[in-house]
Parts: structure tokens; C-alpha cells; sequence
């Protein structure tokens, strides 16, 4: 097989190739990236002719007419001759707009079309992950609220605790989620352009084509700021925008991948106790030596896609802590890697953990039975309790109930029996008082406490008024093909 050619035979991100989405994918391609750089072209070119410049509407309507007429080999050519992507580009653009193309970047630094693209590019990864969120919470919510009042054991250091419900716990991964929504959307707001802004950010290119006309120069840096969609550009800039905006986006994404991963873990740990499952297709396999296995595949996905997400903020805590003076371009290279890795893996992170969500499977006799054999130690309370309210001392009550419990605590340690305390109570003539009475003492909804309720008020006052936004949006299924 020949390799030339053959897309198998180079090295390809799983990323794209396996996960994302075709919309975030396009989001970080060349042509998203070089047509925005020619669309940025334009709009300063548009901006200058309305502000006096000698550029030409024959010129603009050429420049246009091209946006998306991109010759990469040419592009690949002119840039190995003179090691300079942005020089290359506008060497391309002017060959198939030969009128314009003496009015190309004029005035412009390399950061112009660089550093305005990746803030797009960024605005619109935020806007494709926004609605994907929001659909996770949509479809988790549904779930809270269907097992809002199954009860279940509660679990601190991973050792039985509290009964909770199974709704209660899918509102802790829901409580994570719905913070992350807030935070993308108030990040995605906050984004502002580069603007335009030279060399070194003190517009002195420009205020040298306006012969010194400091109000042109800011109308300039306003109209193109606009035209790009922003509704605020940086005062204040090196050559580059502040490397800190990388670093405050990758790391609200990081948050999200650990808000994921913590519920797809959860789900891991449950799902070995045959409590809740992921979807499994009827064809899946889960194992290939062990064929009974129906092992957690999705929510093992999600947490190793996650610890990738969330390491990729180091990279722009060392880039930000490293750029010298006005700019060093040691930046660059990495950050043609880490941007768009996050962005994709927060993607494909939604993507799972929607589909996850959709297919959610409890199985409630098995958390029954796993609450019947926890149940009657929590009870031990609610017995004296009764107990005392028939006439009985609650300091003989506790020495019975204590000695039955060690009793049938020996039975599940010690023999691998399940708890039988509730039957040594029955059959104790200390306890005959309340016998009547112990199934309805050993009800589980009674030691859930108000988790019904409060999965009640936090579906209404906090996730459902969240989703309103993305109510148009809500609607679809995912379905992975890996």
C-alpha cells in the first residue's frame, strides 16, 4: 500500500477522526481559519474606505468574491519560501485579486488576522458548546426528576451513609453542570476583539495612514470591532491580545471536563454494583475474552477525554507566564495544539455524556436490595425511639439493639449472610412492643429527609429557568458510532 495519498498511513488526531463533532471540527480547519482571514482583510479594507482611504469598491467587491477561492498549494509554496504563514496568505489572496491586492493588510501586523481569528473561533467553539450543555442538563433533569424519590444509599468515603435518592445524586452531577453553563455563557460574553491595533498595540501604522487623525484610528478599531461581531475590542494590547484570555477559557472548559468526569465516575462505581448502567446496543461487546461483560465504556471515555481537558490548562498557565514584554513567539506553535484540543474534547465530552444521559438505566430492585441490607443498622435510632414511647428505658433498648446488631453485623462479615437484624428483632420479646410496627419503621422513603423536595425547588428555580435560552435547541438524540 502506498502511503502517498492514503490518510491511513499519516498520523490523524482521534480527535477529529474518531469523536468530535462536524461542526467543532470545520470550527478549527484551515478553511474556518484562512477564509476569516480574509474576511478580517476585508472588513479593515471596508472600514478604510469609509473613512477616506483611497481603496476602490471594484477593490472590495474582488476581495470578496474570493473568501472562500483558497489556493493551498500556492499557500504552501509561497510559505516555505518565506517562512511566514500570514505573509503567505496575503501573497495567495493577491494573486487571485490582483486589483486589490496592493491594499491587502495594509497598515496591518500578523496578529490582525491571527489573533482576531482565534478569538472568532473561540466565540463560535463557546456558541457550539453552549446548547450541548444545555441538553445534558435537559435530559439529566428529566432523569432527576423521574427518581426523585427512589430511595438509595448515600455514600460518604465510599462507605454507606445516609439514605439520599436517586434523583437527589443525579442533582449533584446536575448542580456542576448547570455552574458550567453559567460560566460559558458569561465567558463567551466577556470575549473581545483584538481589534485593530500594529505592531507593538499603539495603532501608530494606522495613525500614520490617517496622517495623525486619532479619531479615525479609534473609529477604525470600533467599525472593524463591529463588523466581526464583538461589541468591545482591548484598549490595551502587546502585539497580541492577552495571552490570559487563553488561559481563562481553557480553564472554564477544564472545569466542565471535571464536572463530567466526576459523574461519569460515579455512574463507574454504581454501575459496578448493578445499581445503574450506560446504554449498551444489542451487538456491543464488552469484553474480548470475557463475553458476559457489560463493562462502562461511555463514562470510561469521558473520564480519560477529561483528564486531557483538564491538562491542557498547564499550557496556558506556561504561556501566559511566559510571553516577554509586547510578545515572544513561543506561544504560537502550542497554541495551534492546545486551543483547539480543548474545544474538541469538551465536544466530544458533550456528546458522550448526552447520549450517556439519554440511555440511563436504573435498576431499582438492586438498590433496594443493597438499601434492605444497610437499612436496618440506620434504623437502630428510630427503634429505640419507638421503643421508648411503649415505656421501655432507652439505655436497656440500646444495649438489646446493640447486641442484635453485632449479632447480625457478625452474620454479613464474617459468613457473608445477609443482615438479618430485622428478623432478630422479630423474634426478640424485648422488641414484641413494636413488632406490629416495623415495616412501616423500616420504610426507606421515611430516612430520605426532604430529598424529594429538594430535587423538586431545584428543578424549578434553577435548571428549568437555565434551559429557557436554548428551548429551540433542546430537541435530538446522539447517537455514537464509536
Amino acid at each position: 500500500m502506498s502511503a502517498e495519498g492514503n490518510v491511513r498511513c499519516v498520523y490523524r488526531s482521534p480527535l477529529t477522526s474518531r469523536y468530535a463533532s462536524k461542526e467543532m471540527a470545520y470550527n478549527f480547519s484551515e478553511q474556518k481559519k484562512f477564509s476569516t482571514w480574509r474576511t478580517l482583510w476585508l472588513y479593515l479594507a471596508q472600514v478604510q474606505q469609509d473613512l477616506g482611504l483611497a481603496v476602490t469598491s471594484e477593490q472590495l467587491q474582488e476581495m470578496k468574491d474570493n473568501l472562500d477561492n483558497i489556493d493551498y498549494d500556492m499557500a504552501t509554496a509561497e510559505e516555505k519560501k518565506c517562512r511566514h504563514d500570514v505573509m503567505a496568505h496575503v501573497k495567495t489572496f493577491g494573486h487571485c485579486c490582483p486589483k486589490a491586492a496592493g491594499i491587502i493588510h495594509l497598515g496591518a501586523t500578523s496578529c490582525y488576522v491571527g489573533d482576531n481569528t482565534d478569538l472568532i473561533v473561540m466565540r463560535d467553539g463557546l456558541a457550539i458548546l453552549l446548547p450541548k450543555v444545555a441538553r445534558c442538563i435537559d435530559r439529566l433533569s428529566r432523569f432527576a426528576d423521574e427518581h426523585k424519590a427512589l430511595p438509595t444509599l448515600g455514600y460518604t468515603h465510599f462507605q454507606p451513609a445516609q439514605l439520599t435518592t436517586v434523583g437527589k445524586r443525579a442533582c449533584i452531577w446536575l448542580q456542576d453542570l448547570v455552574s458550567d453553563l453559567d460560566t460559558l455563557e458569561r465567558r463567551k460574553k466577556s470575549l473581545r476583539f483584538r481589534g485593530v491595533k500594529g505592531t507593538t498595540g499603539t495603532q501608530a501604522s494606522f495613525l500614520q495612514l490617517f496622517e495623525g487623525d486619532h479619531d479615525k484610528v479609534e473609529q477604525l478599531d470600533v467599525g472593524v470591532t463591529k463588523k466581526a461581531g464583538f461589541e468591545r475590542a482591548y484598549i490595551i494590547t502587546g502585539q497580541t491580545y492577552p495571552r490570559k484570555v487563553d488561559l481563562e477559557v481553557l480553564s472554564d472548559l477544564a472545569s466542565l471536563g471535571s464536572s463530567i468526569h466526576k459523574m461519569a465516575t460515579d455512574i463507574r462505581l454504581l454501575a459496578n454494583h448493578k445499581e445503574i448502567e450506560e446504554p449498551f446496543e444489542k451487538d456491543q461487546i464488552g469484553s474480548s475474552a470475557m463475553a458476559y461483560k457489560r463493562n462502562p465504556m461511555r463514562s470510561e471515555r469521558c473520564c480519560s477525554l477529561a483528564r486531557h481537558l483538564m491538562a491542557l490548562v498547564a499550557n496556558a498557565q506556561q504561556t501566559t507566564a511566559t510571553q516577554w514584554l509586547e510578545r515572544t513567539l513561543d506561544d504560537s506553535a502550542n497554541r495551534r495544539i492546545s486551543i483547539p484540543e480543548a474545544f474538541l474534547t469538551a465536544d466530544v465530552l458533550l456528546s458522550t455524556l448526552q447520549n450517556i444521559c439519554e440511555g440511563l438505566v436504573v435498576y431499582p430492585k438492586v438498590v433496594e436490595r443493597h438499601v434492605l441490607q444497610e437499612l436496618p443498622f440506620m434504623a437502630t435510632e428510630s427503634v429505640i425511639m419507638e421503643m421508648v414511647k411503649c415505656g421501655a428505658s432507652r439505655q436497656e433498648c440500646h444495649e438489646e439493639i446493640r447486641v442484635l446488631s453485632q449479632q447480625a453485623a457478625a452474620q454479613v462479615k464474617q459468613h457473608g449472610k445477609d443482615n438479618d437484624l430485622v428478623d432478630r428483632i422479630r423474634s426478640s420479646e424485648y422488641f414484641a412492643p413494636i413488632h406490629a410496627r416495623l415495616d412501616s419503621i423500616l420504610d426507606p422513603s421515611a430516612y430520605t429527609g426532604r430529598a424529594p423536595q429538594q430535587v423538586e425547588r431545584f428543578l424549578r428555580e434553577e435548571v428549568h429557568p437555565c434551559l429557557e435560552t436554548y428551548r429551540a435547541e433542546l430537541s435530538g438524540t446522539v447517537s455514537l458510532n464509536i
